[in-house]
């Protein structure tokens, strides 16, 4: 019984580290805690840090994918006749690449891949980076409608992307 109420209090201690090491890493932390007890040996809590993306990473596996991508800024937002500039936008589609293959055209607005939603170059990269080892994954994109773009619908398309591992 002193064995348990040590190991009890033993979790109390770690839960209150936990707290702590919250304090420090702030609200942006992405936290594994892996709670749980035993007769033996107390188990281990640790933080893992947030996944981080700069935008030139972003662009790399854009390319990679098959797309050359960059942010919605003002001339952009105007040219394409949306509401924000925010998001990412494809100006360029590589010919035979998975990109390609599920349809995504130049001028697309990518929303979202696997139903993470996209609003940035690092979400974009970070979204990209988790569903790219899935070899199945969707992207929705916002393709807008014009005489020159035959074939696109003006609306949200969903593309169905699969990665041949080799």
């Amino acid at each position: 019984m002193n064995k348990i109420l040590q190991t009890i209090k033993y979790g109390f201690h770690q839960l209150n580290q936990l707290g702590l090491m919250l304090a420090r890493f702030g609200q942006g932390a992405v936290l594994s805690v892996p709670i749980a007890f035993s007769l033996g040996t107390p188990a281990l809590l640790q933080a893992e840090p947030s996944p981080s993306m700069t935008k030139e990473q972003a662009v790399k596996l854009g390319e990679d994918f098959g797309i050359v991508v960059g942010e919605v800024d003002e001339e952009i937002r105007e040219f394409l006749g949306l509401e924000r500039a925010q998001g990412v936008v494809v100006f360029e589609v590589i010919g035979g690449k998975p990109a390609a293959l599920a349809g995504i055209k130049p001028r697309a607005l990518i929303k979202e891949i696997n139903s993470v939603e996209v609003s940035t170059l690092e979400d974009f990269g970070l979204a990209l980076q988790r569903a790219l080892p899935n070899e199945n994954f969707s992207i929705a994109t916002y393709e807008p409608s014009d005489i020159d773009n035959q074939g696109i619908s003006g609306g949200i398309n969903f593309h169905f992307v699969r990665i041949e591992k080799s």
